[in-house]
């Protein structure tokens, strides 16, 4: 399509996939399109830091949505996307606001649930006092015994190894030296979807730090006293606090195809399944795993698409899954990557960085971006020893993101 006026894209989102997405259309596509910016918030956090700020050791980067906007020369328009008319071409906001159309980029990211009823429930969002409670206790010696427990079906792992790695060396530093730290999951080693490399080195941290992991394993929540019991064998779980991730859960717009938990599914151009132009990039997606640096890549599929229909000379390539991920260790900082496309890919597990600029989302748009905003705080020492984010897609793996349709 080029028509010679610019196609009008809207972008529902301005989180890690929104932001992605806005930078690669202007990138990709210049001022072939025009584009609407609509977000709730009036500021962007980065949320992956959220580990961090629980326990004082580094802080998320904000940025203005207005600065964004103005950045990107985006129009923007505060609402949250609440219902879509693809046949119109149309998107509501949820303040009645109508806006249409060539283009519409679905990044409103997904929502989350408790799974239990007991024990504390983490999430990027938490007030900082609901896991400070337990860090008093912790320091006044009162806590003596947490398992950090991954629910089955848990989109993203990584936190929970993060925050019972800080936990057992914050209690190592206040001189606690009988608290007894446990991970349960149902991941055969820990952050498997790193592969040998990364379980192996993930391993090794979390021996270092005194922190005990049962595998292959999965937490009921009980009526009895006991509160909890691990299965399989049923037998209690040996904890006075239980820390545990929440269930995602799809962002279900009226009008927007979605699958039994509110996902929506897509092709490997991240176009959404059945409609005509709409996409849908980051954790509104049915992919099994919901990671920043995924949905930046996803987001990148999705711009492409869009930057060539509207006329750009870009080749439109398939979402090819590499996972990157930096894990917070509490003593350091460990690096990983993993080709996840169809299994058994390479993998990669350093102390330095494995891409550049070094943050906790590789996003080839979005990290050069919060570099030069001046977001992002480097530790001293560090420098470009890792590789640029995706600069040829073209040298990645090969296969399809076939995960999108299981």
């Amino acid at each position: 399509m080029n028509s010679g006026s610019p196609l009008n894209v809207v972008v529902a989102g301005a989180g890690v996939a929104g932001l992605e997405a806005l930078l690669a259309l202007r990138d990709l596509a210049g001022d072939r399109v025009d584009v609407t910016l609509l977000e709730p918030s009036d500021e962007f956090v980065f949320r992956p830091m959220a580990t961090a700020e629980t326990f004082g050791r580094g802080h998320g980067q904000r940025i203005r949505t207005s600065k964004i906007a103005k950045d990107i020369g985006a129009q923007l328009v505060t609402g949250a996307l609440a219902a879509v008319d693809d046949a119109r071409r149309t998107a509501t906001s949820d303040k009645g606001d109508e806006l249409r159309y060539d283009a519409l980029v679905i990044a409103t990211g997904a929502g989350s649930e408790p799974v239990f009823r007991r024990g504390i429930t983490w999430t990027p969002e938490s007030d900082p006092e609901v896991f400070g409670g337990l860090r008093r206790d912790l320091e006044e010696g009162y806590a003596k015994s947490i398992a950090f427990v991954i629910p089955p079906g848990t989109a993203w792992s990584l936190p929970a190894y993060e925050l019972a790695l800080m936990t057992a060396w914050d209690a190592d530093g206040m001189g606690q030296d009988d608290v007894q730290i446990s991970i349960v999951t149902p991941e055969q080693a820990p952050l498997a979807i790193f592969g040998t490399a990364g379980s192996a080195a993930v391993q090794a941290d979390l021996d270092e730090a005194g922190v005990t992991v049962r595998t292959s394993a999965y937490v009921e929540e009980t009526a009895d006293p006991a509160g909890f019991v691990v299965q399989p064998g049923g037998e209690r779980l040996d904890a006075a606090h239980v820390v545990t991730l929440p269930r995602a859960v799809g962002p279900n717009i009226e009008g927007v195809p979605s699958d039994a938990h509110g996902f929506i599914p897509v092709d490997r151009h991240c176009h959404v399944d059945g409609a005509e132009r709409l996409w849908a990039v980051g954790d509104a997606i049915a992919f099994p795993v919901k990671q920043g640096g995924l949905a930046a890549q996803q987001a990148d599929a999705a711009a492409q698409a869009i930057a060539r229909m509207a006329g750009a000379d870009v080749e439109a390539h398939p979402f090819k899954p590499i996972l990157r991920g930096l894990l917070l260790t509490g003593r350091g900082r460990r690096w990983m990557r993993a080709e996840i496309a169809g299994g058994g890919g390479e993998t990669a597990a350093e102390r330095h960085a494995l891409w550049w600029p070094p943050t906790k989302v590789a996003g080839r748009y979005l990290a050069p971006y919060l570099q030069e905003t001046h977001e992002t705080r480097l530790r001293p020492g560090e420098g470009p020893s890792g590789l640029p984010v995706e600069l040829d897609l073209e040298r990645e793996l090969d296969e399809a993101a076939e995960a999108l349709r299981n």
